[in-house]
């Protein structure tokens, strides 16, 4: 079968790392991952490329045209607003070299602007009140960057000194009218046809770093509704999402519009709608549907780590009791990691002084074929004599075993705690 290759730039950020979460098992496209900076793609991405030059730099464009050549890349998924509005510019005038995942410039440049998007959907669906100076304004006011993501820079002005102190140093925010209710995002999807396939809301129930970071899905039909406003109104395809706040009354009023994924749409995901793979699809002008599973569902997010290290081996000689059965229970981030090494090619040697019948055991957790070898010790062996390929590492939860391997054998060693080091891409 044939696999279209699919760009996703600037990868390290939220947005990349969940088209990453979304589309790293299909059989039908190969992911490659770009960035500016040095960020948490190089980690996640197994084609990565680095230090491209930043949105608005004169070299941006060539770059990107250069990895698209090089790669034979047919798709681009930007993963910021700053990318979509600058990829779109590309490609609208000619000058990218693949086909762009995102709706078309006019809705990208009106989308990055909220004083543009307020003015294009007044008297269609509600938006806040825009003060144009702090004497006209009522407070509390709500002060947030007219070209921004999220709620990063978001601040509550309390009166009109306040509001102007904060206008001083930053001229670009707007003072909007402040909306005390509940926050909500509405995830959607909108296919070539320009019909809205997918509008399901989610709240904001947490916030880090102005990113919804805790989140359930939230059945209101006015959320369809808006979407259905918002898509009869500016051409949107594929993956988009906008959001509402409630008024005092309950009202709900458009904070923003984006016409990409969201960092948490993997709470769409999780339901059964992978926008980020309907888009790719729907990019190749293939048809697309949506189903989903009735379930309910939290999402929460936190930091999580990955690791580089310049760690090589042919071999791994693997505990068995605590270390790949803990408290009668298969670890099953060390098994993660046995198959990882079986699709690395890397063999994996059982090495255990297991006091019960351990071919019955291992029938029980049903793992007896999983090994490509098994060293079976008595009571008093020495595991550091049984290792005779020094180019591995070894595992035990034993303390004593880890200490006598490393010195008698000058080879890495390491705690079941510290598989998340060896984990790639988990």
């Amino acid at each position: 079968m044939e696999r279209w290759n699919v760009l996703v730039f600037p990868c390290g950020s939220e947005v990349g790392l969940e088209i990453h979460r979304s589309v790293r098992y299909s059989t039908h496209f190969r992911l490659f991952g770009a960035s500016s900076a040095d960020d948490h793609g190089r980690f996640v991405y197994d084609r990565y490329i680095p230090n491209i030059p930043f949105v608005g730099n004169s070299g941006f464009g060539a770059a990107i045209n250069r990895i698209v050549l090089e790669n034979d890349i047919q798709l681009i998924m930007p993963a910021h607003d700053s990318a979509v509005v600058a990829l779109a510019q590309l490609a609208e005038y000619g000058h990218l070299a693949c086909k762009l995942v995102t709706s078309p410039l006019a809705t990208c440049e009106l989308t990055r602007s909220k004083r543009a998007t307020y003015a294009k959907f007044a008297g269609i669906v509600p938006t806040p009140e825009v003060y144009e100076a702090p004497e006209t304004a009522r407070y509390p006011a709500f002060l947030k960057p007219d070209i921004g993501q999220g709620s990063k820079g978001a601040v509550r002005a309390n009166n009109a000194a306040n509001a102007a102190a904060l206008l001083e140093s930053d001229p670009s925010l707007l003072a909007l009218e402040y909306l005390p209710g509940s926050e909500f995002t509405v995830d959607c999807f909108s296919d070539r046809h320009r019909k809205l396939l997918y509008a399901e809301g989610r709240n904001r129930s947490r916030i880090s770093n102005g990113i919804s970071v805790r989140s359930q899905r939230i059945n209101d039909n006015r959320f369809r509704e808006l979407a259905e406003r918002i898509n009869n109104t500016i051409e949107l395809r594929g993956a988009w999402f906008y959001q509402v706040k409630e008024r005092a009354n309950a009202e709900l009023v458009l904070m923003e519009i984006a016409p990409r994924v969201a960092g948490t749409m993997g709470l769409s995901r999780a339901h059964g709608a992978n926008l980020p793979l309907l888009s790719l699809f729907d990019a190749m002008e293939m048809p697309v549907s949506v189903s989903c599973n009735a379930i309910n569902m939290i999402v929460d997010r936190s930091l999580q780590s990955r690791y580089a290290h310049n760690l090589t081996y042919n071999r791994v000689y693997l505990d068995f009791d605590d270390t790949v059965v803990v408290d009668g229970k298969i670890n099953t981030a060390l098994m993660a990691f046995v198959y990882q090494c079986r699709n690395r090619g890397v063999l994996v040697s059982l090495l255990t002084r297991h006091t019960g019948n351990l071919e019955k055991t291992l029938q029980k957790f049903r793992i007896e074929s999983v090994f490509d070898e098994i060293i079976w010790l008595q009571e008093g062996e020495d595991k550091a004599n049984f290792i005779s390929d020094l180019d591995s590492i070894f595992i035990d939860d034993s303390w004593s075993e880890r200490s006598k391997v490393q010195s008698s054998c000058q080879i890495p060693v390491f705690d079941p705690h510290m598989i998340e080091v060896l984990l790639e891409g988990y």
